[in-house]
Parts: C-alpha cells; sequence; structure tokens
C-alpha cells in the first residue's frame, strides 16, 4: 500500500459516522434523507443498455455521491454501495438475458489521473461495497480509459460520444465468465460511457444485460 492510499485508509478510520447525505449525527442515512433518495428511475437512452438508477441527481444522493467522489469520503462507499445493492435484482430484470450462472460487476473505468487523485477508482471501490453486503456478486474490472480521454464535465452529448470513441479499452484477461453481466456507474447523463463501454465488451465477445447506477441526471424528457 502507497503513502497516498495509507493515508486514505487512516482518514477512513477517524471520520465520524455521520449521514451519508447531510453530515448529521446518525448513520448511514438520517430519516430526511433517507426518505429523499429515491425513487428509482429507468432512463432510456439511444443505443444505451436499459439501465436502473437509485435515484436522480439531486437531494441527499447527489450530495452524498459528492462528498465520496470529490471531497474524500471514502467511508461513505458502503452505504452507497448498499444502495446499488438493493437495485441488483431490477437492474437484473430489465435485460433479456436471466438464465442461470454469476451476476457479474463491471464498473465503468475512470480516467486514470482521476482515479489518483482520489485515491483508486471510485466506482471500482463502490463495486466491492455491493460485494460485501452480496456475497454471490462477483466483479470483473476488463475496461480502461486511454489517458487521452478528457474529463467529461461540461461536454455535450456529442463532445462525450467522440471524447470516447475508440478509447475504452479491454483486459482480455479481466473479462468476466459465465452468467450475467451488469455495468456500474456512478451517474448516467447521456449514455455515452454505459454505450461505449457495451461496445467494447461486445468487441471482447461479452454481452451486457443491463447497466446499474446511483445517479440518473439524465434530460428529464428521458426519464420515465
Amino acid at each position: 500500500m502507497g503513502v497516498r492510499e495509507l493515508g486514505a485508509a487512516l482518514v477512513d478510520l477517524v471520520l465520524p459516522a455521520d449521514c451519508a447525505g447531510c453530515g448529521a449525527p446518525v448513520a448511514p442515512w438520517c430519516p430526511r434523507c433517507s426518505a429523499d433518495l429515491g425513487p428509482p428511475t429507468t432512463p432510456r437512452l439511444p443505443d444505451a443498455p436499459d439501465v436502473l438508477a437509485v435515484g436522480r441527481y439531486t437531494g441527499p444522493l447527489r450530495a452524498a455521491l459528492l462528498r465520496y467522489k470529490e471531497r474524500g469520503r471514502r467511508d461513505l462507499a458502503r452505504p452507497l454501495g448498499v444502495l446499488l445493492a438493493g437495485a441488483l435484482d431490477d437492474a437484473v430484470g430489465l435485460g433479456d438475458a436471466a438464465g442461470p450462472g454469476a451476476l457479474w460487476l463491471v464498473p465503468a473505468p475512470s480516467r486514470p489521473s482521476a482515479a489518483r487523485e482520489r485515491g483508486g477508482d471510485h466506482v471500482a471501490r463502490l463495486c466491492r461495497a455491493v460485494v460485501a453486503v452480496r456475497p454471490g456478486v462477483r466483479v470483473a474490472r476488463p475496461l480502461r480509459l486511454e489517458r487521452r480521454v478528457r474529463d467529461s464535465v461540461g461536454l455535450d452529448a456529442g463532445q462525450r460520444t467522440a471524447n470516447l470513441a475508440g478509447r475504452v479499452r479491454v483486459r482480455p484477461g479481466a473479462l468476466p465468465g459465465p452468467g450475467r453481466v451488469l455495468l456500474v456507474d456512478d451517474v448516467v447523463t447521456t449514455g455515452a460511457t454505459l454505450r461505449a463501454c457495451r461496445h467494447a465488451l461486445a468487441g471482447a465477445g461479452v454481452a451486457v444485460d443491463a447497466a446499474v447506477v446511483l445517479c440518473d441526471a439524465t434530460a428529464p424528457t428521458h426519464v420515465s
């Protein structure tokens, strides 16, 4: 473990247990934030896999994700992972394939520079938190982004697609085994990341059943 990872782990140990959404001294969610987390949404995006989101990108869910992702609160991976774990069964039901076999989570990859700044890949950490409460679920990490990929903040749908075109790579030795495959991400906005990930996996012979995300940030007209 490097100095950065060790420091982040020590921070996890000393941070107080509080509400993930508002910081009130009630863990993992205070009653008010707990009541405002959902309801789940199923955004419909062209050429993207079917998506189930825990809730809209607003209120305590957005606040918790920002604290976790941008403000160093790695300990919030657990309560956010529990929310994702609770959505798995419904997400699997969105896909066409529902046969036997393992359930594999494939995290959407982060830009290498962003992962370094956050002390690791934050979506992969969420997947590990899911496995901690759903032991039968497995995680595979075959996807990576080229260094040329820009931060997507401020890009429109076309720019996001162009930014990722041909830049999601697959590590063949890390592909999921037989079973159902769910893509996992923190936020869906235009579907560009999910489309690019599914396309890359399809090129390696892996079919994606559906996707599960924490936050739906699509335009309201796309929410069913």
